[in-house]
């Protein structure tokens, strides 16, 4: 049962499930079942319910109205999980700010986002408050801490509740979520992710073949309060417990994936070249794994034969974001061994666009380009978020009729499957000749020396633009200029001349964002400064 919408509802505004009623009444079908299990403790759907329940009842008591947005900074643990819950039931809209943010970021992020509460712990909100309130001066949010064991506290203000609460009723164009995003550009924005996208996302995530069901075991150790969290009320609806993991050190997370028998995961790129490193060619080290999912950036096609080498034929892939609502193509378990056995080249590519997905390559002049053909990925459909909060000129740039305008370029083949050949505006351009940094990545990927790289623009006064690259050795390899001729000529015998490095460097580490991504911009930054644009 909901509560009926708010009196100044258009009659014209489409009322939808809210997701929170959805969990819900998963909850009463799973209620023995363990929802939630982090390190620190477990609670099952039935306490999940009512804990959420006390909470929505508590936020609201705490003087936030519907629409109120709550911010979010934690890692991964339980309490996450009941806050987002919670907000779908009452109408706030969740605002989670990256556990992985420094305080001078999540000061800005409180400050855009309006937020009226904030979650957190105690020795987080002693970091954060003096530039919560350097940012907010005139509207400082109240903390509410997980760890404050007083009367103030998290458990004191669920215990004060009532448990039960029924559901608002919700409209397809009611904001939920602010999901800000882990862009290079360096602008502050968030995707507003309605109850409409919500439930398009959820729809994705049930008609996908990962073969989720009760007992199943869902390992999330990215931050959930972003991309990986958009996975928790797909498997809270299907009855699966969700194992959250806070940080990634290999040795200790294959030990506790063996323990605690997961399922069902997702990483990124970066977490599954550190396994493997760890692993060593070992078969099946996780044998009660089934998925193993993969996205939010390029894996070298060299790198995904050799994660089906160690484990086994369980290789999922997602292409999508936050103003998406997460993926809108994928390559299934199938696309993969298929590609193993047939089509090795179809490993370079981020699969079909999924069941309600538009997804089209469009060119320059907002027309489809031929089959084969490279232009930019435009998507439709109803899980295209409502644009950047509080940033009409930002969404203007990439919502356009409805459509979002990914800037990612790609071509699709004659069977749908999409190639993502990199950014716009990471293409390099030298010698009037398009080069995209991920094709000379995924080249380098293959040579046996190499355990990371990064390929960029450097600015030339021949070309206009050269090929240039970080790269990180694998351990026991030396840098140096026999190595360098080493790697310099295995890129001819792959690479046409034009998309060769012209700059190799050698580099201990790459820098990554929060949510494990190479920072291109930050790498290719000092090479162009002094320069009035990243153009030459």
């Amino acid at each position: 049962m909901t509560t009926t919408p708010p009196p100044h509802s258009c009659a014209h505004r489409r009322p939808v499930a809210n997701v929170g009623a959805l969990v819900a009444r998963s909850a009463r079908a799973h209620a023995r079942r363990i929802a939630v299990k982090s390190p620190a403790r477990s609670i099952t759907y039935a306490d999940l319910e009512q804990r959420s329940n006390r909470l929505a009842n508590a936020l609201l008591s705490l003087g936030l109205q519907r629409g109120d947005r709550v911010g979010i900074y934690l890692p991964n643990c339980v309490e996450v999980v009941e806050i987002e819950i919670a907000c779908y039931k009452a109408g706030l809209i969740k605002a989670p700010f990256n556990a992985r943010l420094s305080p001078t970021e999540v000061g800005a992020i409180a400050a855009n986002s309006g937020a009226a509460l904030i979650v957190t712990t105690a020795e987080r909100a002693e970091t954060i408050r003096p530039h919560v309130s350097q940012s907010m001066p005139s509207a400082m949010p109240q903390l509410l801490l997980t760890d404050d064991a007083g009367p103030t506290g998290y458990e004191a203000a669920l215990a004060r509740a009532s448990d039960s609460f029924a559901p608002v009723a919700v409209f397809e164009d009611e904001v939920a979520v602010l999901h800000y995003t882990s862009g290079s550009s360096g602008v502050l924005k968030a995707a507003m992710q309605t109850f409409g996208n919500r439930l398009a996302q959820l729809r994705k995530f049930l008609t996908r073949s990962d073969g989720q069901q009760p007992g199943h075991i869902l390992g999330l150790v990215g931050p959930i309060t972003h991309a990986s969290g958009m996975q928790m009320v797909p498997a809270l609806c299907q009855g699966v417990t969700i194992r959250l993991f806070n940080g990634f050190e290999p040795p200790r997370f294959i030990a506790d994936m063996r323990a605690d028998r997961v399922t069902h995961t997702f990483m990124v790129p970066t977490m599954i070249n550190m396994l493997l490193a760890e692993l060593e060619g070992q078969y099946r080290p996780l044998p009660d794994l089934l998925r193993l999912g993969y996205g939010a950036a390029p894996m070298a096609p060299a790198r995904i034969l050799q994660a089906m080498d160690v484990f086994g034929p369980i290789l999922q892939q997602g292409y999508g974001a936050g103003e998406t609502t997460s993926g809108v193509c994928g390559l299934s378990v199938e696309d993969h061994l298929f590609a193993r056995a047939a089509r090795p080249e179809r490993l370079a590519s981020c699969g079909r666009p999924f069941l309600e997905c538009d997804v089209q390559i469009l060119g320059d002049d907002g027309q489809p380009v031929a089959t084969g053909e490279i232009g930019e990925i435009v998507v439709r459909g109803d899980d295209i978020f409502a644009g950047y909060w509080r940033a009409p000129e930002l969404t203007a740039e990439v919502l356009k009729d409805g459509a979002y305008h990914t800037g990612d370029l790609a071509r699709m083949d004659d069977e749908g499957y999409v190639y993502i050949v990199d950014r716009k505006k990471d293409m390099v351009i030298s010698g009037g000749f398009n080069v995209y940094p991920s094709e000379v990545e995924a080249v380098l990927y293959q040579h046996d020396a190499i355990a990371d790289a990064c390929v960029f623009a450097v600015p030339d006064d021949k070309w206009g633009e050269a090929v240039a690259a970080h790269v990180v050795l694998k351990p026991g390899r030396a840098a140096g200029a026999d190595t360098t001729a080493a790697i310099d000529a295995f890129c001819a015998q792959h690479l046409g001349g034009f998309k060769r490095p012209r700059r190799i460097e050698f580099v201990t580490t790459l820098p990554k964002n929060p949510n494990g991504k190479v920072m291109r911009r930050a790498v290719q930054a000092p090479y162009w400064e002094g320069r009035g644009r990243m153009v030459n």
